[in-house]
């Protein structure tokens, strides 16, 4: 059996792209295609296999999460699943993480080696969606700050915005950590709207395509943030009164951001050294500023089934 996985990135379309694999889980099934999402990975396989501590009784909980993983892809296998694909953005890390570290993913070299070791070398292929630096942090800090985070302060946008790390980097500590598997890298850009873009991506052949049109979990804009803050309890002031997407770098920062990303495109379209292909779907023109319409319901509580009322669980 071949596993599959789907790392993400957050902020990139993932939400939507589980619920297109749970709406097509049966007729994937019939062609031997498992799936695992976030409801499965984190709830019941992965639990405690980043952990770096004992639990009590000096039990090695990372060890046994890789057992489980293990365990469950031989039940998988022996039910008929010759391509298990798995899906979640948090094997990579979480936006918390990346904010707080200041950079892009900085343990998803080892978070990487971890998931791969517990499947036993099994993974066959890697699929990552990246997105333009200045909108992906945008996005990431109105995602944590509707969560109860705390605003970025200016030294932290600066950090961020002045930091080396690229998604080349990224790309790479996952090559390295999983040197068997291939990597395909897809832009937001070009598949925004079209979850069956990173199905075919991720199986190498036609898949059922998506006409829902779904814009799940998206990060709220401005107006919406203001109203956030004011239920949490904080000071809506701190953001600007406007309207549309909260962008909280300087423009001097976001063109370090796209100059940052630009030079990720160039790398991954002259070959990525061999290390990652970039996919890009050629019917389609390439995404403009405004995404598909549709739903546009937000949080893992519509992933659960709660009522949009409901807060939003942590990813």
């Amino acid at each position: 059996m071949d596993v599959i996985l789907h790392l993400g990135a957050h902020r990139t379309a993932t939400t939507t792209f589980q619920h297109y694999m749970r709406d097509h889980v049966d007729d994937l099934a019939a062609q031997g295609v498992g799936f695992w999402g976030p409801q499965r990975t984190r709830k019941s396989v992965f639990p405690g296999l980043f952990r770096a501590t004992a639990a009590q009784k000096g039990r090695n909980v990372a060890r046994r999460a890789e057992g489980r993983a293990r365990m469950f892809a031989r039940q998988a296998q022996k039910a008929g699943v010759s391509e298990l694909l798995v899906s979640d953005e948090n094997l990579l890390g979480t936006c918390v993480q990346n904010l707080h570290a200041k950079r892009l993913y900085p343990g998803a070299g080892e978070r990487t080696a971890r998931v791969s070791a517990a499947f036993g070398g099994q993974v066959r292929r890697i699929v990552l969606s990246i997105r333009s630096q200045e909108i992906w942090w945008a996005s990431a800090c109105a995602l944590t700050v509707s969560r109860g985070h705390p605003l970025p302060s200016q030294a932290r946008l600066d950090a961020i915005a002045t930091s080396r790390r690229t998604w080349r980097d990224v790309i790479t500590d996952i090559a390295c950590a999983a040197p068997g598997a291939e990597i395909e890298v897809i832009p937001f850009e070009t598949s925004a709207g079209r979850p069956d873009t990173i199905l075919r991506a991720a199986l190498g052949r036609e898949v059922p395509r998506d006409s829902k049109l779904r814009w799940l979990n998206r990060s709220q804009d401005l107006r919406a943030l203001r109203a956030t803050l004011t239920e949490q309890g904080g000071d809506p002031d701190l953001l600007p009164d406007d309207v549309g997407r909260w962008q909280p770098f300087s423009q001097e920062q976001a063109a370090k951001l796209r100059e940052d990303y630009a030079d990720d495109l160039h790398w991954l379209f002259a070959g990525a050294d061999g290390l990652a292909k970039l996919t890009e779907d050629a019917r389609l023109e390439r995404a403009g500023i405004i995404l598909p319409s549709g739903a546009m319901t937000k949080g893992q509580g519509y992933d659960t089934g709660q009522s949009q009322g409901h807060l939003a669980q942590n990813r």
